[in-house]
């Protein structure tokens, strides 16, 4: 067996390990029902730079931080997508505590169609026809659980529209992942440290809880950098667009665990909203698909 074969089956299995990890977090989450979710916010932004730390000096990546802080324009593009990935976090905790784990899920089913949409709203990238119908079918999903609630699914869309600046704005700076995590919690830290001299909660103090209690909190760093450092390694190993198919191994995880452990309601509404956004996403994979391998022909093609 060839090498290549060897690396692409180890960048599918870090694919799916990440992924997976990102789809069972709500039950981590769960587990720290006691604390608010800000505090939750804290302790992953203060132990994610505790362990950042130990696995940039173990991989030798100083110098792509010292990089990056000699940049200006590198931090404040970090800063604001640091304030972004914040928002998100505390949102998304807040919704798994407060059971809107659906609603989390579809948040990240329509990350991508909404990748696409600012993709051509601010990188002026063509969509193609099938990707509009995929756009529009989502856009028909939402509006349809908005006429029979007579709200927005704000959660939902809030996470997705978050998540997806996110990227956009880490695509405007070159900065390694793991690198790139540590200067954005490294930035909110002082605001985490703030928040647990001030308004930390009886739990703020470890020595008050339990030894269950603690490893959870401490665990935070874990769940935070383990998908992260699984998902670049699968981004090394495998092409990107190979990637994005497993990326719906997450909000299909969440859905299960909403539906099947948490009994979460799913409304006949919701479900239809459901119906409509895993249709464009099954048309907007197929689409990604013909258009990797028409890409692929050309450029054999181009070589010969």
């Amino acid at each position: 067996m060839s090498k290549p074969t060897n690396a692409a089956q180890v960048g599918v299995l870090c694919a799916i390990a990440a992924y997976s990890m990102w789809g069972v977090a709500p039950v981590y989450f769960k587990q720290l029902m006691v604390l608010p979710a800000p505090e939750i916010l804290m302790h992953r932004v203060i132990w994610s730079v505790v362990l950042l730390v130990g696995l940039i000096a173990g991989l030798k990546q100083w110098h792509k931080v010292k990089a990056a802080f000699k940049n200006k324009r590198v931090m404040q593009i970090l800063l604001v997508a640091g304030l972004l990935l914040g928002a998100n976090w505390l949102l998304f905790i807040w919704a798994i505590n407060n059971d809107h784990i659906l609603d989390a899920s579809l948040g990240y089913y329509i990350n991508p169609l909404i990748n696409v949409f600012l993709g051509r709203l601010f990188l002026q990238e063509r969509l193609r026809p099938f990707q509009r119908v995929a756009v529009g079918l989502a856009v028909i999903g939402v509006a349809i659980l908005v006429f029979s609630y007579g709200q927005i699914p704000w959660i939902a869309l809030v996470l997705a529209g978050s998540f997806s600046v996110y990227g956009l704005l880490r695509k405007q700076v070159a900065v390694d992942s793991l690198p790139g995590l540590f200067i954005e919690t490294l930035l909110l830290s002082p605001l985490a440290i703030a928040y647990w001299i001030f308004f930390g909660s009886q739990y703020s103090n470890l020595f008050n809880n339990d030894a269950s209690l603690n490893v959870f909190i401490l665990a935070a760093g874990v769940v935070t950098t383990a998908p992260l450092l699984c998902f670049t390694a699968a981004a090394r190993r495998i092409m990107y667009s190979t990637l994005g198919f497993f990326q719906y191994i997450g909000p299909t995880l969440m859905f299960v665990l909403a539906v099947y452990l948490y009994g979460e309601p799913l409304e006949e509404a919701r479900l239809v909203t459901f119906g409509f956004v895993w249709v464009a996403l099954l048309l907007f994979s197929v689409d990604s698909l013909v258009h990797y391998r028409q890409q692929r022909k050309l450029q054999k093609l181009a070589a010969t």
